[in-house]
């Protein structure tokens, strides 16, 4: 009964958005030349703006996961970048080579936020202002101010096999990266799979959160 109920929602929203399209594609029809000119105009002058966008991220640093030399370089990047995601290390610390994994593949995918890492201890300024406690610790800024920090692994499943999407899915809590997924839950979850089946028809938006505890994990007070 409930799979019969499925499917004919399923098939009810596939009926909506093939409606939907059906209007749009009327409405284009019924333009005249000079309106589809226009149109192009305008599409062709956003992709020039977007592909600008990127070029200037990329050649601040972004696109590419970096280690920062310094304290004096976060402060810059912080400058420079309106997003910016800063991975607080130390070499002897088995779960930050995880998070170095994770972080490599987001800022390949993610061009629109700088990713980087520092050194916690060469960096006692910074570890002391922004209460770094534990190893790892992911800070994330906008506009050069910190708006979030992911404190471990408790907020990625509390387990070291997290998925990429899971440490995506976080680091998006914070609007740092865009995200188009469901912020309300996590990937993988049976609510997160069932939200993605009624946003078909377009009426469900997602809900921001906000996690932040800390783990058992590197005292970074040593």
């Amino acid at each position: 009964m409930m799979e019969q109920l499925v499917e004919k929602s399923l098939l009810q929203a596939a009926k909506y958005v093939e409606d939907q399209l059906d209007v749009e594609l009327e409405k284009l029809e019924k333009l005249d030349d000079d309106e589809l000119e226009v149109i192009r105009q305008r599409r062709v002058a956003e992709m020039k703006k977007l592909a600008a966008q990127k070029q200037e991220w990329l050649t601040i640093g972004h696109g590419e996961y970096s280690e920062l030399s310094n304290e004096k370089e976060f402060f810059e990047g912080c400058k420079k970048s309106q997003n910016f995601i800063c991975h607080f290390y130390r070499q002897s610390t088995f779960r930050c080579k995880i998070v170095d994994k994770h972080l490599g593949i987001l800022a390949k995918k993610h061009v629109e936020a700088r990713f980087c890492k520092i050194d916690a201890e060469k960096s006692p300024f910074l570890t002391q202002r922004l209460q770094i406690r534990m190893l790892p610790t992911i800070v994330l800024c906008k506009d050069a101010k910190k708006i979030d920090s992911i404190i471990g692994f408790d907020d990625l499943g509390g387990i070291d096999e997290f998925s990429t999407e899971m440490m995506e899915w976080r680091i998006a809590q914070a609007k740092v990266i865009n995200y188009a997924g469901d912020l309300l839950h996590p990937p993988g979850s049976a609510a997160a799979a069932n939200r993605q089946k009624t946003n078909i028809l377009g009426y469900n938006k997602p809900k921001t959160i906000r996690g932040g505890g800390a783990g058992d994990y590197d005292d970074d007070s040593d």
